[in-house]
């Protein structure tokens, strides 16, 4: 879960120091991934620097900063080299009585803030086409994500859409709706989530599928080079199948929730996301039935927030209605587009 949003323009009086010895002034945005984002008057666009290579910093910008331990701080930025130890310490000043010392490679992530409610967003946008004349087939996939946070909690909202169509054939399509609300506990890694899913697909004949529920989670990984973190908990399902002269009607199920979210990066060039939920069924007469659903997409960088993707999406279900599909799955490739330093 990075911790970056967007922010209106302000003066560009940063500073960073890199270990080479040089020093960049500009307007720090993020860290996230591993990678310092820096926007600097005499470049177009947003630069990224290695966190690895910096050794001090300073911006009187406030910031939200989160550390491997899972903690949080709120407040302005300054770091410098310790010369005893050689260790880069970033300092978070929370106000004028309260300053936090961090080691650089604690920190893990963060992005500015701002007491405005839509400069605390960031997201994604992505879409594919592909058309064959031969069978007079098209193909499209389109998808966006969302999140606002603040220190401690944030929402998140992901949808995909993919349609596939040809001469002769019936057209299918897949669209899914999720979303996620979160709150980090006072300590540690260990969060508590509420979590929506709107799903219809006409390969399994669902009209629209439902799931809402909660649970417990923690990061077992988090660090600038990979993100894992676990999801207990139960949730409601409503499914209501829509099928020609087979009426299948509408199901309810209540099922438990294991959901695992990982992301792995690597300095400016690739990010390989997978996000898997597994739903095993728990009420009568349904226990012992399985869902799952998973997306993942990989990252491959073009230039600036411009990025090709690479995409799968798929959903099973171990015990569909009579004669009705199990499954659902797919891949698709295209074009994607990040905003607020994501």
């Amino acid at each position: 879960m990075p911790l970056a949003t967007p922010l209106m323009a302000r003066e560009k009086n940063d500073v960073i120091n890199l270990d080479n010895g040089d020093r960049l002034t500009g307007e720090i945005k993020s860290l996230n991934s591993g990678v310092l984002y820096v926007s600097l008057d005499y470049v177009d666009g947003t630069i990224a620097v290695e966190w690895s290579q910096v050794t001090g910093l300073k911006s009187n910008q406030l910031f939200i900063v989160r550390t491997q331990d899972g903690n949080l701080h709120t407040g302005t930025l300054n770091g410098t080299t310790a010369p005893s130890a050689g260790l880069s310490i970033i300092e978070v000043a929370e106000d004028a009585q309260h300053m936090v010392a961090l080691r650089r490679s604690s920190i893990v992530a963060f992005g500015e803030t701002s007491r405005r409610f839509w400069e605390r967003f960031s997201g994604e946008v992505s879409a594919s086409v592909v058309q064959a004349k031969g069978n007079d087939s098209i193909q499209y996939s389109i998808g966006s994500q969302i999140a606002y946070r603040r220190e401690r909690w944030g929402v998140r909202t992901d949808f995909n859409s993919n349609l596939s169509s040809s001469s002769g054939s019936t057209a299918s399509s897949r669209n899914q709706l999720s979303l996620t609300g979160y709150h980090f506990l006072r300590s540690g890694n260990w969060f508590y989530a509420g979590v929506g899913n709107m799903l219809q697909s006409t390969v399994q004949q669902i009209a629209a599928q439902g799931n809402v529920g909660g649970g417990i989670g923690v990061f077992l990984k988090n660090t600038n080079g990979m993100r894992f973190s676990v999801l207990g908990g139960l949730v409601w399902q409503a499914a209501d199948y829509t099928v020609a002269n087979f009426p299948a009607g509408t199901q309810h199920v209540a099922a438990g929730l294991v959901a695992a979210d990982l992301s792995v990066f690597k300095f400016k060039k690739t990010n390989l996301s997978i996000r898997t939920s597994l739903f095993p069924a728990v009420s009568n007469p349904d226990r012992g039935r399985i869902y799952f659903d998973t997306n993942a997409s990989y990252y491959l960088k073009i230039i600036g927030n411009l990025s090709w993707t690479l995409s799968f999406y798929g959903n099973w279900d171990s015990r569909p209605p009579s004669h009705l599909s199990g499954s659902d799955y797919g891949t698709s490739s295209g074009l994607s587009w990040t905003f607020g330093a994501k």
